[in-house]
């Protein structure tokens, strides 16, 4: 794989004072008219993530309609997501879009706490519900410590979801530092959710400490997954499995690498990859966590890829 960078297509300039800096963890949604919607999150002056989306054109590269307000806000005081709400995916099942996040507050001990949370949109994704006040996989015997940025596909009848679990927490030099990594749950309803305790992506070596948000797609008898694995700084990995389950890591494979100078020049965050027509499309974050914004890179499939995920898609 070699992904051609397209460069930057989305800058947080501020907009709203929910969209004061920031444009994070880019999730999209390919409507019936083939148009895209971007959801994102941005933060405001206090640096609470929200999130809201915006429509691009991928023919003639460009933006519009910006969404004025969020379309996900923060939830109420003492709730798992009364400071910030993050994007992770969308999902279409039986006419309506379940948009999974993240939910963010405030710790003690350590600085934050996160758990996964549902919306459901019925109306297009211009407004989404929160289906609870509560997430819908917290803390747990498995999961004693995070959960956060599933990945969901609906396979048989069964919801599947790869997301981040904390293995620990540790003081270094006298801060308390997250380790977190890639876990599997499965789901009849993609409300509530078993988690398996499977590792599906763990850490390479002794410095890496952030496996973050996966995207997963199946190419015929085989998933791909794509994600951002921190050392020193964030680079979009690669992995490949048979049955979803077992995976191995091939970050040479990723096909993209940070810029000599720009955007994208120290870090690269949170691979979404969508399927269009002959191609695929890769948004994502560079430097600061998507403090500079969304990018876009493209790969063009060959003849047996296209024809292989056409297999997938009729299935």
């Amino acid at each position: 794989m070699f992904w051609k960078k397209r460069g930057l297509i989305f800058a947080p300039t501020p907009k709203a004072d929910w969209m004061v800096t920031h444009a994070a963890l880019p999730v999209v949604w390919q409507r019936a008219d083939q148009s895209v919607r971007v959801f994102f999150c941005s933060r405001d002056a206090q640096g609470r993530a929200q999130i809201g989306s915006f429509d691009y054109d991928l023919g003639t590269k460009t933006v519009c309609a910006i969404s004025r307000t969020p379309v996900i806000g923060l939830g109420a005081l003492g709730a798992f997501d009364d400071n910030g709400v993050t994007s992770s995916c969308i999902v279409e099942h039986a006419g309506a879009l379940y948009q999974y996040f993240t939910g963010w507050t405030l710790g003690v001990t350590v600085p934050f706490y996160f758990y996964i949370g549902l919306a459901v949109s019925y109306d297009g994704g211009a407004s989404f519900t929160k289906i609870s006040p509560a997430p819908v996989l917290g803390r747990n015997p498995i999961d004693p410590f995070l959960t956060a940025s599933p990945f969901v596909l609906i396979e048989n009848g069964i919801w599947r979801m790869w997301y981040i679990s904390a293995a620990r927490w540790v003081l270094e030099r006298g801060a308390p530092k997250h380790y977190y990594h890639i876990r599997y749950a499965e789901s009849r309803d993609g409300i509530q959710w078993q988690p398996t305790g499977r590792v599906c992506i763990d850490f390479a070596s002794e410095s890496e400490y952030a496996i973050a948000r996966p995207c997963v797609i199946r190419d015929g008898d085989t998933y791909k997954m794509w994600y951002s694995s921190r050392g020193t700084s964030y680079r979009i990995g690669y992995a490949e499995s048979r049955d979803g389950l077992t995976w191995e890591r091939h970050d040479e494979r990723a096909g993209i690498d940070v810029s000599a100078e720009g955007w994208d020049s120290e870090m690269q965050a949170y691979p979404y990859i969508l399927r269009d027509a002959d191609k695929l499309w890769m948004f994502y974050n560079g430097n600061g966590y998507g403090r500079t914004g969304i990018g876009l890179a493209d790969l063009a499939l060959s003849v047996a890829d296209s024809n292989t995920f056409r297999e997938v898609e009729n299935k």
